[in-house]
């Protein structure tokens, strides 16, 4: 009811629908991982485009797509496994899959609005978060129950992101929390012993607990293997790379920028390009971080006709 005291002083649903369910037939038989995996692709392609259209953004735009994925699922009483004999994909496993779909279907959308063609298969987990992450929140603060959610529809957890990942900020419980100033950042240098510039004690973000978190600006991510490979092995994410580079570029020396394009075989890489495009629609205009990105996009196309020669210095001071 409108006139309700709840209603009165605030934007408040009276109801809310989240399913509607009918009973399976009887008659129903078990189905197939793949079949219905495709059967579910092909239904909630149109409902995304439609949610999408609505307005409809961030975790919400997640949730919306359960209803219709699951009607591919839940019309059989089990789902088999069609590589795993005797194997069944449980509700969890198929609900897994729906949230890659619509994480990959949103960073699509993202990278459409750079002006690029719609593609997001092959990004990382780390650069699709960051990409979610940044359409969705900016650089600001944001609750980290979304940021919850879009960790774990692209296979990582919120603690991964600020621990391993070193892309995720937790601030909540932050008392007058300041950004760092982007222009007394250390640079990146990049000798032949890997070591980094020494950091300044107050250049390091305040890390707090609790309920809000925030995106590291690229200046703020100066660690040592920051865009290579672990000690493990794991390849560098796509977004490591490209903050890399912004390090690198700032440097003012275009050698190291040339040898890192080339030793990462990012001139060829079609995704990256799109990275950047999407990346530069994203940061702020007017911004340090628009400037070096939209320098290094067309140093890059650049190259892809004439490699520039190394040791040129890439502006004045």
């Amino acid at each position: 009811m409108g006139n309700r005291t709840r209603a009165l002083s605030s934007s408040a649903l009276s109801s809310s629908v989240w399913l509607v369910c009918k009973k399976r037939p009887e008659a129903a038989r078990p189905g197939w991982d793949n079949r219905v995996l495709e059967e579910m692709r092909v239904n909630i392609g149109q409902r995304l485009r439609e949610f999408w259209d609505a307005g409809i953004r961030g975790p919400d735009f997640v949730w919306a797509a359960a209803g219709p994925a699951l009607e591919a699922y839940s019309k059989h009483p089990v789902v088999k496994k069609a590589n795993e004999p005797g194997q069944v994909m449980t509700v969890s496993e198929f609900l897994k899959h729906v949230r890659r779909i619509v994480v990959d279907f949103v960073v699509g959308r993202v990278l459409a609005e750079s002006g690029v063609e719609e593609a997001a298969t092959g990004l990382d987990d780390v650069t699709t978060y960051y990409l979610l992450h940044r359409h969705d929140f900016g650089m600001a603060e944001s609750p980290v129950g979304p940021c919850i959610l879009y960790a774990i529809s692209c296979n990582l957890s919120d603690a991964a992101l600020a621990q391993q990942h070193d892309i995720l900020l937790r601030t909540g419980g932050l008392n007058n929390a300041e950004d760092d100033d982007p222009g007394e950042e250390d640079e990146l240098s990049n000798n032949e012993d890997g070591d980094e510039g020494a950091d300044e004690a107050g250049d390091e973000p305040e890390e707090g607990s609790g309920s809000k978190v925030k995106l590291k600006a690229w200046n703020q991510r100066k660690g040592k293997q920051l865009g290579y490979e672990s000690s493990g092995g794991r390849p560098a994410p796509l977004i490591d790379q490209a903050h890399r580079l912004m390090h690198l570029w700032k440097a003012a020396d275009v050698a190291p920028v040339n040898e890192y394009l080339d030793a990462r075989g990012l001139r060829r890489n079609a995704l990256f390009h799109q990275l950047l495009q999407a990346l530069i629609e994203l940061a702020p205009a007017g911004s340090e971080e628009r400037s070096l990105l939209e320098s290094i996009s067309n140093h890059v196309a650049a190259l892809g006709v004439k490699a520039a020669p190394l040791g040129d210095v890439l502006f004045e001071k």
